[in-house]
């Protein structure tokens, strides 16, 4: 077994480490020296494209087509996607492995889920114009520079809107890179641009020369961290300097006469260069390592250090994790490196092993969380094991010691040894898997099909599989070509007892490969509407999602079905379909009666109801301003109803409401309402709106008299209504002459005497009810009318209403309660009383 030091090479005051990853990884027809690459954050897949500006040999029969091709860091081709956009001028990654690609004439596209399907934007008019030389990628947007050097900014993928940044000098453009918004002082990206001898910081507002002079500068980057810039100048160093361009950190002579083919940032301590099959690793203080290989040599930098790439070897190059220096190093005595002896030790049987473990008995709890993390940190599957034996050995003599950890990095490494199989090929560090964390690592292995690895990760993890059903259940309808019947049990069968998975986006992604019937057959297995019926109604089984969503009781459902029917179907359809659903009919009527009347007008027509429609044309027309639109909507609202005699009294009660309303037009136009009428006064309401009691009231009150019995003929106002609404309106206009006429033209009254009494007696007039109303209440008792001429302060008239009934006990009554004259009167009423006896 190979030592853990292995490949490690001290650079300055730390080591950096190559740990060898895959081996024989491309095909032998693939030369990368003629691809451009890029690869996705966090050991992602990689994209492959021809480098336009090399020439190739082709051998017989060769034909090229334009494309990139995707791989796995273990060289596994994932998929190819077709390009027709023209030249390729930028090739990048977001942060979720979207592949972004970017043509000559600002044409991007976005490929997400490593999939043929794309969505395209463009950079806009100014890229189309002068093309796109280059781009700069971060892991949520980029930046492309144009042939005019103007620099055009994409901030988001998700909602892309490209923004140009300040114009920057017009000299031609070295190098340049930028700094991402999550790094730059003004929290927006900055673009740094090597031009001349000097570099120049454009932003979106201004463009700003740093005043250095040294230049040209051949190779720029900008660290993981933002804090740090290197810089290849055109004398062959590597100048690293701080963000702000302020200090000068450490400078290394390459001594080579050829430009690098590449700089890349090695974490945010050290420098990579690369020539055709040579490497350099440059560290603070200018220390420096060089490696050489067979081939053409291709960087793919990541979060903590560089994958490196030839046609027949994958290499992860590092800065050695200080936990794994502690305990690897030659000489180490720290406690996780004595710890580590120490099982060693135990494997041979050596009584050294216990006192290992007693040296380091007050840091054990140290040692065991050192080993526990540097296992993390390990590849080789020997020396994972042997941290993990020190650990447990280490942790089993520490009373109470929480093994929650060594849980923990035990699932990790085990999920990290899985996924870095070569068949599957995605190289996580123990640092890029905490940042990637497993539901997002469980989503890759679902873009590249692992399907098995991530049911059992996900298992093993206890995180939910749905999505990984589901994909692999899309992916089957799209590109198998067995029987729909056969597929569809095969998908039923795997999802049968997965709680709450949902067969939408499955029966989705039939429906858009053109398989409805497979789509149908899906959906009936869904068995959540909300779910079924959106799709459904794209399909265009529109009655079917009507049904789905009754059955539902869901009305907000069902709405939503109505609303997408209404706007697709014509309206004798639309009527059709809902007329034998009383459900969908009953909120139709109901929305349709806040929301658009004229729907429910239509509605009513359409299903013959028109007792309903007349109801609805009625109260339209009591909302009407205008007196003579309320008049014409009452005469359509009784037309619907003329043919039904069942509603003959319906429609003589609208065509009674017309009838007034025009009356009260006349009213309100006739200048003698406005003038005294038999010593009235002058009237000042309008009669429009009124009720008929109302208009009738209003005209007695105004002295219209002789219009208003014309207005109770008319109408056939009954008689004891007419009479209250005379008695009430005489007395509103304090009209006693005309209530005399009444009381001395008329024997019987049909609402009788009394109301005559009470209302003038409460109008204040006790003279006229008591000498004009009391006599005519024959029908009354003695007592009763005795009461209403004490009512009106009559007391000798009420005194011989009790003469008459001959009750002296009532007299002696009133006797007591008055005075003075009507005392006396009633004492002689009592004599009378008794000389009758």
């Amino acid at each position: 077994m190979s030592k853990p030091t292995a490949g490690w090479d001290r650079i300055g005051d730390g080591f950096y480490r190559r740990v060898s990853l895959y081996s024989d990884i491309f095909d032998t027809d693939l030369d990368l020296s003629n691809y451009l690459i890029s690869g996705a954050p966090y050991s992602g897949a990689l994209a492959l494209h021809r480098d336009e500006n090399q020439v190739y040999a082709f051998r017989g029969g060769d034909v090229y087509k334009s494309g990139v091709d995707l791989y796995s860091s273990s060289g596994r081709l994932i998929r190819r996607l077709n390009w027709d956009k023209g030249p390729i001028r930028g090739l990048g990654w977001s942060a979720d492995e979207k592949l972004i690609v970017v043509s000559q004439d600002g044409t991007v596209r976005c490929y997400p889920d490593l999939s043929e399907d794309f969505l395209p934007f463009s950079l806009g008019q100014e890229a189309e114009q002068n093309g796109v030389l280059s781009c700069r990628f971060w892991p949520s947007g980029f930046v492309a520079l144009l042939g005019n050097n103007r620099l055009v900014a994409i901030d988001r993928y998700d909602e892309p809107r490209p923004k140009l940044l300040a114009t920057p000098p017009s000299d031609a453009v070295v190098s340049w890179t930028m700094i991402p918004p999550t790094h730059s002082l003004s929290k927006a990206v900055e673009v740094l641009l090597a031009i001349g001898q000097t570099i120049n910081v454009v932003d979106a507002s201004d463009s700003e020369d740093r005043m250095l002079q040294n230049g040209p500068f051949r190779h720029i980057q900008v660290s993981p961290n933002g804090r740090f810039i290197a810089l290849y100048t055109d004398d062959g160093k590597v100048w690293v300097i701080s963000s702000d361009f302020q200090d000068k950190l450490s400078e290394y002579d390459t001594r080579s006469k050829a430009v690098p083919k590449d700089m890349q940032w090695c974490g945010d301590d050290a420098v990579v260069l690369s020539w055709e099959d040579e490497l350099h690793l440059v560290g603070p203080n200018g220390a420096a390592a060089k490696y050489y290989y067979d081939g053409q040599v291709q960087m793919v930098p990541d979060i903590d250090g560089i994958r490196i790439f030839t046609n027949n070897v994958c290499e992860f190059l590092q800065k050695v994790p200080d936990v794994t220096e502690d305990t690897f190093k030659v000489g180490s005595s720290s406690p996780s490196a004595i710890l580590l002896d120490a099982v060693e030790q135990l494997e041979r049987m050596s009584p050294k092993a216990d006192d290992n473990i007693q040296l380091i008995k007050n840091s054990l709890v140290d040692a065991v969380d050192f080993c526990i993390a540097a296992a993390g940190h390990e590849y080789d599957h020997h020396w994972q094991k042997q941290l993990l034996k020190a650990s447990s050995f280490g942790k089993n003599a520490i009373d109470g010691y929480d093994s929650d950890d060594f849980q923990s990095m035990c699932e990790t490494i085990r999920v990290l040894n899985a996924v870095r199989f070569y068949e599957v090929g995605i190289p996580l560090s123990y640092e890029q898997y905490l940042r990637l964390g497993p539901e997002r690592l469980i989503r890759r292995l679902i873009y590249r099909q692992e399907y098995p690895i991530a049911l059992r990760m996900a298992e093993y993890l206890h995180l939910p599989n749905d999505r990984i059903y589901v994909h692999w259940a899309s992916r089957k309808v799209r590109t198998s070509g067995e029987d729909e019947a056969l597929i569809c049990a095969q998908i039923v069968d795997k999802f049968d007892g997965l709680d709450g998975i949902s067969y939408e986006e499955t029966a989705r992604a039939a429906y858009d490969e053109g398989r409805h019937g497979l789509a149908t057959q899906l959906l009936k297995n869904e068995s959540r509407a909300g779910k079924q019926v959106p799709l459904l109604l794209d399909m265009g089984e529109d009655t079917v999602a009507l049904d789905t969503a009754i059955d539902s009781g869901d009305t907000d459902l069902v709405l939503f079905v109505l609303l997408n029917l209404r706007k697709k179907m014509p309206l004798a359809n639309f009527f059709r379909t809902i007329n034998t659903r009383p459900v969908a009919t009953s909120l139709v009527e109901t929305t349709a009666r806040d929301e658009d009347r004229d729907l429910l007008k239509d509605l009513y027509y359409q299903d013959d109801r028109r007792l309903d429609g007349s109801n609805l044309l009625f109260a339209d027309a009591l909302n009407q301003a205008d007196p003579q639109a309320t008049i014409d909507r009452l005469r359509t609202s009784a037309k619907l109803l003329q043919d039904s005699k069942e509603l003959t009294s319906h429609t003589k009660c609208i065509e009674d409401t017309a009838r007034l309303l025009r009356i009260q037009q006349t009213l309100d136009s006739d200048p003698t309402y406005f003038s005294t009428d038999g010593g009235s006064q002058a009237s000042s309401t309008p009669f429009s709106g009124l009720s008929l009691n109302q208009t009738i009231h209003l005209l007695i009150l105004h002295g219209h008299h002789k219009r208003a019995q014309q207005a109770i003929s008319d109408f056939k106002v009954p008689e004891r209504v007419a009479w209250w609404l005379q008695l009430r309106a005489l007395v509103s206009a304090r009209n006693w002459r005309e209530l005399e006429t009444v009381a001395s033209k008329n024997r019987k009254s049909p609402i009788g005497w009394e109301p005559f009494f009470n209302e003038t007696l409460s109008a204040g007039r006790p003279q006229l009810a008591g000498n004009t109303f009391v006599p005519k209440c024959t029908s009354m008792s003695y007592k009763e009318r005795a009461e209403m001429y004490v009512k009106c302060g009559m007391v000798v008239k009420a005194g011989e209403e009790a003469l008459k009934g001959k009750d002296r006990e009532w007299l002696e009554d009133l006797r007591g309660k008055v005075e003075g004259r009507d005392k006396v009167e009633v004492d002689r009423l009592i004599g009378m009383l008794s000389k009758g006896r």
